[in-house]
C-alpha cells in the first residue's frame, strides 16, 4: 500500500480563509540568494476540494519529489502562473524589489483576480487585490507551499538550461548559489552576463 503523508493543517489554513475570501492565491519565490540567474516567483490558486500528498515547504522535499509534486500541482490548480525578474532588473532595482516585481507579475498573470493573495515572507508586493504576508508561509498554507514547489522546480530547470549554455560554471550542480565550486569557477572564468553584478561587486571591480 502506498505511503501517504498529508500535511492537512496546510489545507485547513486555506479552507478557513476561503470562508471570507473564496479565491486565494499563494505566492512564493525562488532564487533570491544565488549569484547568478533570474529570480522566479509563482502564484497558485487551489480550491477546497484539492488535497495533495507530500505537499510541504519545497526546501523540505527531495528534488525527485518536487518534480512529481510540480506536475500534480499544475494538474489540480484552478490557475497558476510563473514569472521572473531578470538579472538586469535585479542589478538595477536590488534583489528585494526585483523579487516583489516577479511576484506582482505572477499574480497579474493568473488570468483570475484573487480575493486574497498570501505572500510568503514579511514583505508585500504592490497588487491589485488584497494581500497579506505569512512568515514561513510555505509551512503554513497549502497555496503557498504549492507556489514554492512551482517556483523552485521552474528555477531549477532554468538553471539546468543555463548549464548547457555556460557549462564552465556548473550551474546544474549549485543552481547559481555561492558554493565553493561556484567561486572557483568564477575565479577561473570570470563573471558572465548571467551573473548578478551587484552580488559580485568586489570580484566584478577586480575584473
Amino acid at each position: 500500500m502506498a505511503r501517504v503523508i498529508l500535511h492537512k493543517e496546510l489545507f485547513d489554513y486555506d479552507i478557513e480563509l476561503r470562508k471570507e475570501y473564496p479565491i486565494i492565491c499563494g505566492v512564493d519565490e525562488a532564487g533570491r540568494g544565488p549569484l547568478a540567474g533570474d529570480v522566479y516567483a509563482a502564484a497558485v490558486i487551489l480550491n477546497d476540494s484539492v488535497l495533495i500528498n507530500y505537499l510541504n515547504d519545497s526546501k523540505k522535499i527531495s528534488e525527485k519529489r518536487r518534480e512529481l509534486l510540480y506536475d500534480e500541482v499544475i494538474e489540480k490548480a484552478d490557475a497558476y502562473c510563473v514569472a521572473t525578474a531578470s538579472v538586469e532588473e535585479i542589478d538595477e532595482l536590488n534583489i528585494l524589489q526585483a523579487t516583489m516585481l516577479a511576484m506582482k507579475r505572477a499574480v497579474s498573470g493568473l488570468g483570475v483576480r484573487p480575493d486574497l493573495a498570501l505572500i510568503d515572507g514579511n514583505r508585500l508586493p504592490e497588487l491589485e487585490c488584497q494581500s497579506r504576508f505569512v512568515i514561513h508561509g510555505d509551512a503554513v498554507s497549502a497555496s503557498i507551499a504549492a507556489a514554492s514547489i512551482i517556483a523552485k522546480v521552474s528555477r531549477d530547470r532554468y538553471m539546468r538550461d543555463l548549464d548547457t549554455k555556460y557549462p564552465q560554471y556548473c550551474f546544474s550542480q549549485h543552481k547559481g548559489y555561492g558554493t565553493k565550486l561556484h567561486y572557483e569557477k568564477l575565479e577561473e572564468f570570470g563573471i558572465s552576463d548571467v551573473h548578478r553584478k551587484t552580488f559580485l561587486k568586489k570580484l566584478y571591480d577586480e575584473k
